[in-house]
């Protein structure tokens, strides 16, 4: 009962410090979702899928959403609506009252500093989108050819000063929103992008199986053939239903750190995970029925996107306006998960070296685009240099490549099974139970199960195949 009674006084104190909290429930639903609806969903998902079995593999990942990242997600928020802080403050607070190693501190620490690293490489790939869109606008896909296509996106990934710009651009953007806080940044912000996305989702998805091969892309979607399955398939399966979450990062710990006490974590976190799933779904009716009818490979890898679909764009009746309202839909996805990338850092800033918010969004900003031009140079005038060339596995990585590996395989993977093994074993029942809200019944037993070992193991799965 001591705990029960510190909450209320915890909260105030939050209160009194500054930290901001959600308008609504909805508009946390909003940004978490905003989050999640990354390039993971829209860019990522459907060339995994397509290279990995197509319904076989949608069937496994809609499996792992429900059993581990669903779970996963539930456990990140906990930690930050308990918190109310900045990662490492959160982790500290919950394990000074829990009586827990102050160390623990440091998972904060990993989470922002992964998060960070993922924003630098990840705006220089949003950049890429600004690009197309122009292109798309100009008429530039008409009647384009693969290999002309092809040598279109070789030709900006070989131009160092148009990609730095590109980046600079999308790190404006993310950082003007950014900078006026919650409540007048980011949260007017989803207010407006997420219904847009909405829409031309369903706008999209409308006239794709109109003018494409929609029975097609449904039996590639839904018919699953269980024989493509395998070992490979399945990990693939785990850490994309993560990263479609946003689990593994210090975003949904924030966003949490601001969502009032009276609202359901479980319910939620189940919206966001089912809207979530929606929408990586509808982005594969969009792309695939394309791809059928004009006899294109589904396995088109990560150039599908900048690669395969503009060739279609050039051939498909009104696929100026298709293509230019497609890069739209990726631009929005990519700066509302951006926001969440780069809150935990500023905030980080604001707490432990007490910059004003625009001043400490001015600095992360500087920081990240700085650190981008990395990635940006990997691709022309570094693209010789082979960082991580003392560790086997990994000697013919690029620098971005090297980046990516790190980031996506290898820490957030280590976040999210830490956050987990945090959560489920460390912290206490009545902790738990406090947060979950709804102890009764057969949910949060169900919760705990899958917290304790599913989701460790799954990870885990995925963290030591990383390291081979």
């Amino acid at each position: 009962m001591e705990q029960v009674a510190q909450k209320p006084a915890r909260t105030e104190e939050a209160a009194r410090s500054g930290h901001e909290q959600w308008s609504s429930d909805m508009v946390f639903v909003l940004a978490a979702l905003g989050s999640a609806v990354g390039l993971g969903n829209i860019w990522r998902f459907p060339y995994v899928a397509g290279e990995n079995g197509g319904g076989a593999f949608i069937a496994v990942y809609l499996l792992f959403v429900l059993g581990i990242g669903l779970p996963a997600l539930i456990a990140t928020i906990m930690v930050g609506r308990r918190g109310q802080a900045s990662p490492d403050h959160c982790f500290e607070r919950i394990a000074a009252t829990e009586g827990l190693s102050r160390r623990w501190r440091q998972l904060g620490w990993l989470l922002v500093l992964t998060t960070f690293l993922l924003l630098t490489f990840f705006s220089v790939v949003a950049g890429w989108i600004f690009d197309y869109l122009f292109k798309a606008l100009s008429g530039r896909f008409a009647g384009l050819e693969a290999d002309t296509s092809a040598a279109l996106f070789d030709a900006l990934k070989a131009d160092p000063l148009r990609q730095a710009l590109w980046h600079g651009v999308f790190m404006s953007c993310t950082l003007v929103v950014v900078a006026f806080g919650i409540r007048r940044g980011i949260e007017v912000a989803v207010k407006w992008m997420m219904p847009g996305l909405a829409l031309l989702l369903v706008v999209l998805v409308a006239h794709s199986m109109s003018v494409g091969d929609g029975a097609a892309a449904a039996r590639f979607l839904f018919q699953p053939d269980f024989s493509e399955l395998d070992a490979d398939v399945l990990l693939l399966a785990v850490g994309q239903a993560l990263i479609s979450l946003s689990v593994g990062g210090a975003g949904m710990i924030v966003y949490g750190s601001y969502l009032r006490r009276e609202a359901s974590i479980p319910r939620t976190a189940g919206v966001i995970a089912g809207a979530d799933t929606l929408v990586a779904l509808l982005t594969g009716l969009v792309i695939f029925p394309i791809v059928f009818a004009f006899g294109l490979k589904p396995s088109g890898g990560p150039g599908m996107i900048f690669v395969t679909l503009p060739v279609a764009f050039g051939q498909i009746p009104g696929g100026a306006l298709f293509g230019t309202l497609f890069f739209v839909l990726l631009l929005l996805a990519a700066l509302t998960s951006a926001f969440s990338m780069f809150e935990p850092a500023v905030s980080w800033l604001e707490q432990h070296r007490g910059l004003s918010r625009k001043c400490a969004a001015l600095s992360a900003g500087a920081v990240a685009w700085f650190v981008g031009l990395s990635t940006v140079f990997s691709f022309n005038i570094l693209s010789h240099v082979r960082p991580l060339a003392w560790i086997p596995p990994w000697r013919d990585m690029s620098i971005f490549q090297g980046l990516e590996h790190l980031v996506a395989n290898l820490a957030s993977p280590l976040g999210a099974l830490l956050v987990s093994i945090f959560v489920a074993w460390k912290v206490g029942e009545q902790l738990r139970r406090e947060e979950f809200g709804s102890a009764n019944g057969v949910l949060y037993p169900t919760w705990r199960l899958l917290a304790r070992y599913f989701v460790p193991v799954a990870i885990a799965a995925i963290f030591i195949a990383s390291l081979f």
